[in-house]
């Protein structure tokens, strides 16, 4: 194989590119589609001959995404100002804004110095660098509520429209706290909104938040007319936005999450995280009952239920006809848009309730979904959704396998999970196993799950039409544990010839000389990528080295980077990469020449899911994988999916759901996007149960092996068996006393035996640092630790001898290295790769849509 040619990463203009230009405009649709219209009295749209008084903290500083390894170093933001202004209205506001830059100056500023402090304190027991990001990433900035608007601000508006910017930004290393100026507004903001929606009779919310917030505002305060949930939309936020105020986009973004009306509406509220002061041991007590699952079936009511989001127009699901086909169900109905004036997109919403069992049961489960084109009025459109009963299955740790229980399987279909219409019955006369499979993760302690109230009675509805679940034309399986991944004979034979040391080297990542931190920037040929594998077999053996880079709201680089005249890179430290750039101190060589990487920064993950879109989604995948290939990453290390249990998780923000068949479908269309580019490919993280971020490192969620089974492994199953990325990452955590890097049960029983996965398992970043042990991960199937160290490499080889912790067997590590060859000569590191996704014949579907 031919090992392509490669210069420099990034280019030595600062022009824009047409790359850039193109993938611009898909962030912004994207934006614009996720945006989700939670109220509105009449408010919306707007007509751009009117003047806007903009206040709020993000007014002018959007937070276009959360911070840490999600972050991206865009070009530039589009603010809401702008994005405002260049739709053609006049703001009104400019005193107050122009006030509230110097405040917010000033609180960066301060942030600035409060960050440097506190990692000077730490930095001699942890080093200087690890200091900031400990420092950097437990403390995130909250930005100012601004100065109290008064009458003045009033006057010289002259309008009587306004919107109101609520933001709050959250990241890794840190969960979010129910207080004042995060989860709850602070007094200031409180005061000032309520101060706006008395002086202009016409005023929106905006919430430009990653995650959820305290809405009980909405009662105090009952003026505001319009709700807009914003999240973090990326670099063409600005734009999106005023697109859906104008009314040239029609609000489509649903909820991927239920909005409780009170904190203490969701499921271990009280005992989350930092909550009870237990940061060590997390306990599901909720079980399968995580977002709407446990809202229905304790019969709370929410403010804004899952699958919810309002339109500037209105639509009507008619003809709904079911029908079933051996195992699969196919339900046909045709959407038609009833409005006079907008144009827009709905999204169809199938839900099955199951019937009462042996096993406790949700009263509805999400089975599919689709979203419609764009409509206009009077227009309408034919979806004709299929879904497999196999989909319905519930799992019996008494028998290790998934099964459906006797009864009716009530289809309901409509546009939210609390506004459906039963659409046909389906009855199973006796349990059919659909999988055998092996119990994993057992618990090592007792775990009281709550005690559950009766699940409501269904209304009989004799009307409906029903048809009868023949259970042997229900596919059946037994997997098979000792089946092992099938690697090239080129992969094998090269692995076979490698020493062990060859073999430890192709397996740890290579460290470019900064000390290693959670939060990558350990790439060689890359700045700013997180990381990078083993230069040095290339001569030898024709292995190519490769770079992984952060996401999973575009790719995290450093933005500009220099390199001298005997061609080496200077080096940078994982500052440069950390907020653009601002807590790094610039180091500027005369000599050298001057290198650009400008990555588009995309809505974030949670925003992405709430467009419902996967096609769209698909599309903001591909985009990324163009730019990996432009910058020369095979790995990008996203999509995040991991489960909304709770929301006050710091990282929210990345991931897309608190329902895992949403996760699993919006993980699958990002990954057929990225991997539709030769030779790159996604990382589906953080695997598994990883729902907390304070105590990251140690904390051990605890839960029964059928909640981690439907409810937080099952999405990443969607993903592997419906889109085969390339690459899984190990999370921290630990699950039931074991570490997610050292299970073999996660590694191999689940992902690889039982799903079909075919690429690499990799650590996170210093998992071998903070109780992990690299050989016991090789033993349990991660086929690469990462970032790398040299401890780690002698860890491992002493392993191999008896001398470490455990006794390594070298056919583990010749494993790990097949894996690991096999996807780098799969990579665009060679001329003439191919797409990944043409290394299956054809990838499975969890539902199909077809369109008339």
């Amino acid at each position: 194989m031919i090992r392509k040619q490669r210069g420099y990463s990034g280019t030595k203009s600062q022009e824009v590119s047409d790359r850039e230009r193109k993938n611009r405009k898909i962030a912004r649709e994207a934006a614009a589609e996720g945006i989700v219209l939670l109220k509105n009295d009449g408010a919306l749209p707007i007509s751009n001959q009117k003047a806007i008084a903009l206040f709020g903290s993000g007014a002018r500083y959007l937070m276009k995404g959360g911070s840490g390894s999600g972050d991206v170093n865009q070009r530039e933001v589009v603010s809401i100002e702008e994005g405002l202004k260049n739709a053609g209205y006049q703001i009104a506001s400019k005193s107050w804004l122009d006030e509230y830059d110097k405040v917010y100056q000033e609180a960066r500023l301060n942030w600035k110095e409060k960050i440097e402090g506190l990692a000077a304190s730490i930095a001699p027991e942890v080093g200087e660098e690890r200091s900031m990001i400990m420092s950097y990433s437990q403390n995130p900035f909250k930005a100012p509520a601004g100065r109290k608007i008064t009458e003045k601000d009033v006057k010289e508006a002259h309008t009587d429209t306004a919107l109101y910017i609520i933001s709050r930004t959250a990241g890794e290393g840190a969960d979010r706290k129910r207080e004042k100026g995060d989860y709850e507004l602070s007094t200031e903001e409180l005061e000032n909104l309520k101060e706006v929606t008395e002086k202009f009779s016409n005023t929106v919310v905006i919430l430009n938040t990653g995650g959820l917030l305290e809405l009980s505002f909405l009662e105090t305060i009952p003026k505001i007319k319009g709700l807009l949930f914003l999240s973090q939309p990326g670099m063409e936020g600005g734009n999106a936005l005023a697109d859906v105020i104008k009314g040239d986009v029609t609000p489509s973004g649903k909820l991927t999450d239920t909005w409780a009306r009170r904190y203490e509406d969701y499921p271990c509220w009280d005992t989350y995280s930092h909550n009870n002061g237990n940061i060590d041991t997390e306990y599901y007590r909720e079980g399968i009952f995580v977002g709407y699952r446990y809202f229905d079936r304790f019969k709370i009511e929410p403010r804004y239920e899952f699958g919810y989001g309002m339109s500037y127009t209105s639509f009507q699901i008619n003809g709904c006809v079911a029908s079933l086909n051996g195992e699969n169900v196919t339900v046909e109905t045709t959407v038609k848009n009833t409005g006079a004036a907008y144009s827009g997109k709905e999204v169809v919403q199938i839900y099955v309730e199951p019937p009462k069992g042996t096993l406790e049961k949700e009263v509805r489960r999400l089975a599919a979904f689709a979203k419609t084109r764009n409509l206009a009025p009077g227009e309408q459109e034919t979806l004709k959704i299929c879904f497999s009963v196999r989909n319905l299955t519930s799992y019996s740790e008494k028998k290790a396998s998934y099964l459906l229980e006797p009864g009716e399987y009530v289809v309901k279909i409509g546009n939210s999970s609390r506004a459906l219409t039963d659409v046909a019955i389906l009855t199973l006369d006796r349990e059919v196993i659909t999988e055998k499979l092996q119990n994993i993760c057992p618990l090592k302690e007792t775990l009281c799950e709550v005690a559950l109230p009766e699940c409501p009675e269904r209304r009989e509805e004799s009307t409906l039409p029903r048809w009868e679940i023949k259970a042997e034309e229900v596919r059946t399986e037994t997997v098979d544990y000792e089946e092992e991944t099938e690697v090239s004979k080129e992969a094998g034979e090269l692995a076979d010839q490698m020493s062990p040391e060859e073999l430890v080297s192709l397996t740890v990542g290579a460290v470019n000389g900064n000390r290693p931190t959670e939060i990558g920037n350990a790439a060689i040929t890359v700045p700013g990528a997180a990381g990078e594998t083993t230069p040095y077999l290339m001569e030898k053996y024709g292995v190519s080295n490769i770079a992984v880079a952060d996401g999973p709201a575009g790719i995290r680089l450093s933005k500009h980077y220099q390199v001298a005249k005997d061609g080496t890179i200077y080096k940078q430290d994982i500052l440069h990469s950390l907020e653009g750039g601002f807590f790094a101190r610039e180091e500027w060589h005369e000599d050298a020449e001057d290198y650009y990487q400008y990555c588009t920064a995309m809505p974030v993950g949670h925003m992405i899911a709430q467009t419902w879109n996967p096609t769209l989604i698909e599309t903001v995948g591909s985009a990324v994988g163009e730019e990996l290939e432009e910058f020369g990453i095979t790995l990008w290390l996203a999509p995040g999916m991991n489960i909304h249990r709770n929301p006050l998780c710091g990282r929210n923000f990345e991931y897309y759901s608190e329902d895992p068949v949403v996760s699993g479908i919006m993980a699958a269309a990002m990954t057929r996007g990225v991997q539709s580019i030769p030779g790159v490919g996604t990382t589906i993280k953080h695997f598994a149960a990883n729902n907390q971020e304070d105590n990251r490192f140690f904390c051990d969620s605890v839960l029964s092996e059928r909640a981690l089974r439907e409810i937080y492994l099952k999405g990443f199953e969607i993903a592997v068996k419906t889109s085969r990325p390339m690459s899984i990452m190990t999370s921290y955590n630990m699950i039931n006393g074991l570490h997610t890097a050292n299970s073999y049960d996660l590694c191999t029983m689940a992902a690889r035996r039982e799903w079909g996965f075919t690429g690499i398992v990799m650590t996170d970043w210093q998992t071998t640092k903070r109780g992990s042990d690299s050989a016991v991960c090789m033993q349990a199937g991660n086929d690469l630790i990462m970032p790398g160290t040299p401890e780690d490499k002698k860890l491992i080889l002493d392993s191999l001898e008896g001398k470490g912790n455990v006794l390594l067997d070298i056919q583990d590590l010749r494993r790990c290295a097949k894996n690991m060859i096999q996807l780098i000569l799969d990579s665009n590191q060679y001329e003439g790769c191919v797409s990944y996704l043409t290394k299956f014949e054809k990838l499975a579907d969890y539902f199909t849509v077809t369109r008339n």
